[in-house]
């Protein structure tokens, strides 16, 4: 029988305290990087969950018509009419929604560059005009849509959207492994009462972000497909291996090299990179965009569609359609002579990976749920807030006079080389955050470590 010595407990306690250093020291730098980006996110988020509703409250006068009895006006009758309010090339023709919407054409101008413009369906007055959202619907929701997406500011801003969602995913690991209990039970599950100030706020941070973890967790994931590298990179490996769209959609169709996302004024993310298919021309005429409406119709595709026209004589008409219910998001190729169907596939004919990150973009967006999805993610992003909030307070409050407060760096590799362990999985999967941790660490190791002896030293 072997008796352990006093010491090992007390080295065993010191190696834990260590780990729980280290593992704070990541979980402050990922909150660092993430914690302003992720307010940014969580309002521009939570708002853009309620478009449909901001959209009619803001452009209630251009969106809706008083329903009538009478017959719609064909959409060719509706395009001619937006084309004497504002000459240009028209892109797409939305077809009333509900008895209630107007029809939307899409027009390019020569002085106003990409316009909506509004008509009544029944009677054919123009109700005005609107710089294109595209599928965002209104100016102001573009605005909000690049401004969550960072697409105002180029490709750079789109790469560190990207290092944020991943790093949001260590945030959330190292946070969990800093709550779990051990051997404390208050200000867990519940913000204590009668504490001092300070441990009030670690209540709010730390209570908030248990409750919030998953939430995290999943719009930091269901926002990832959106981004330039790993979203794209993901897409042409779902397609590679047959979890997209099965290769023998496009056995027999001619295609372009355009790929739909620049080609069309929405797309599924499992199409965005998929060539356009092309129109034969015959000597016949084109079927026109009455005939291609019809058709669309017919195909049963969703109400609400958008039905982007030819360009040139190899173009093709495309229905697309993103409803509340994933199940009927759906794309359509009309070939524009004879009106044969080159292509028509939606949420059913998806492989796993596909359905998977469509589901997850609509849940993330608070479509497919109806006002209980919005509700819940409004909820979401006010403890994202104010964890974030809580986190920044936590720091201010506690940190040095002069010092960025960073908690000590661990002076064993043992130490570090189990924090490793824990965020190398993620930075595996996520290749970029992978590149910024190995960019973090040296600097830790190589910059930091060294002021602070030099600091002590001249002080």
């Amino acid at each position: 029988m072997t008796t352990r010595s006093l010491a090992e407990p007390i080295a065993e306690a010191a190696s834990a305290s260590a780990l729980y250093r280290a593992v704070w020291r990541w979980h402050f730098y990922a909150g660092l990087l993430c914690l302003p980006f992720m307010i940014l996110l969580a309002v521009t988020g939570g708002l853009y969950l309620y478009k449909d509703e901001v959209n009619s409250l803001l452009y209630g006068d251009y969106l809706h018509v008083e329903p009538r009895s009478a017959t719609a006006l064909p959409a060719s009758d509706v395009i001619a009419r937006a084309l004497e309010a504002l000459p240009g090339t028209v892109g797409s023709y939305l077809p009333p929604a509900a008895p209630d919407e107007s029809a939307t054409v899409a027009v390019t101008s020569e002085t106003l560059g990409q316009q909506r413009v509004y008509v009544d369906p029944y009677s054919g007055a123009v109700l005005g005009h609107l710089a294109d959202g595209g599928a965002a619907r209104s100016p102001f929701m573009l605005v909000l849509r690049k401004i969550h997406s960072l697409d105002y500011f180029g490709w750079i801003a789109n790469r560190v959207i990207e290092l944020v969602a991943g790093w949001a995913v260590v945030l959330v690991v190292t946070g969990l492994y800093l709550w779990w209990p051990r051997q404390r039970a208050a200000g867990l599950l519940k913000i204590r009462s009668g504490v001092t100030k300070r441990a009030w706020w670690r209540d709010l941070h730390a209570v908030t972000g248990f409750y919030v973890a998953l939430f995290i967790l999943f719009l930091a994931l269901t926002g990832l497909p959106w981004s330039g590298f790993w979203g794209k990179n993901v897409n042409l490996y779902a397609d590679q291996v047959g979890l997209g769209y099965p290769p023998e959609f496009w056995n027999e169709v001619p295609k372009s090299a355009v790929p739909m996302q620049e080609a069309m004024t929405q797309t599924s993310w499992s199409l965005e990179n998929a060539p356009m298919p092309l129109s034969t021309p015959t000597g016949a005429a084109p079927i026109g965009i009455d005939r291609a409406v019809a058709l669309f119709d017919a195909l049963g595709v969703h109400k609400g569609y958008t039905v982007d026209l030819p360009q040139g004589e190899d173009g093709v008409y495309s229905a697309s359609v993103f409803p509340d219910d994933v199940a009927f998001e759906r794309i359509v190729h009309l070939d524009q002579y004879s009106g044969q169907v080159l292509f028509d596939g939606g949420f059913g004919e998806l492989g796993a990976v596909g359905k998977a990150i469509e589901w997850g973009i609509s849940v993330h967006m608070g479509q497919e749920f109806g006002l209980l999805n919005q509700l819940v993610l409004t909820a979401a992003c006010f403890a994202i807030v104010a964890m974030a909030v809580s986190g920044a307070v936590m720091w201010w409050k506690r940190r040095p006079a002069g010092r960025l407060g960073a908690p000590p760096i661990p002076s064993h590799w043992g130490t570090l080389r189990n924090v490793l362990l824990l965020v190398l999985p993620l930075a595996v999967i996520f290749p970029l955050v992978g590149a910024s941790l190995i960019v973090v660490l040296l600097l830790d190791l190589l910059v930091v470590q060294r002021i602070a002896p030099l600091r002590n030293a001249l002080s």
